[in-house]
């Protein structure tokens, strides 16, 4: 993720996963305010939101995930991995909330550890959209272009957003070498 997108494919990495715990429902509605909030762009007022309801609900799963978010586009990302880091605790297996701890890492400069959590989210499922993502960026980060380009390539053939897969091409075209040279004197 270069940048947190908050749309309905967030929505979908945040979903509640069908289980049989009657109150799943009750706290994904719960975080949904916070949520919208942050779809609408007040950062502000989905963190003020989103931390009343993890106040009110410690263990509501997705109002961490959610206030992450928040953090994450405020540019927070010690507050935002604080928060994903909430999500997973109470739910181990969340892997958005894993992804959000790993593109924090990412944007804090720990390209190793991101790489490490991408690797982590991988070994659960193998084509998972953010785990490719987070694996092509760090290793981008870390300067190993092939590696960067074999997870991007993987990662587009997921059909992903139009604005995170036309960021993901040019970085694609970078790699590759198949950009146009700005002449410095043009101007």
């Amino acid at each position: 993720m270069l940048a947190a997108m908050h749309d309905e494919d967030e929505d979908e990495r945040a979903a509640p996963a069908t289980d049989d715990d009657p109150q799943n429902g009750d706290r994904w509605e719960a975080a949904q305010e916070g949520a919208e909030l942050l779809r609408e762009g007040d950062v502000a007022g989905a963190v003020a939101e989103l931390e009343r309801v993890v106040t009110r609900e410690p263990a509501n799963e997705y109002a961490h995930y959610f206030l992450g978010a928040a953090h994450f586009e405020a540019g927070r990302f010690d507050r935002a991995m604080k928060a994903y880091l909430g999500a997973v605790q109470i739910k181990p297996g969340y892997l958005g909330a894993l992804a959000g701890v790993g593109h924090c890492l990412r944007m804090l400069g720990r390209h190793d550890d991101s790489l490490r959590v991408a690797k982590q989210i991988l070994l659960k499922n193998k084509d998972d959209a953010e785990g490719l993502h987070l694996a092509g960026l760090a290793h981008f980060a870390r300067g190993e272009g092939a590696a960067a380009a074999q997870y991007l390539e993987r990662f587009l053939a997921t059909k992903p957003e139009v604005e995170v897969g036309q960021e993901v091409a040019g970085l694609l075209e970078v790699l590759r070498g198949q950009f146009e040279k700005l002449d410095p004197d043009a101007n």
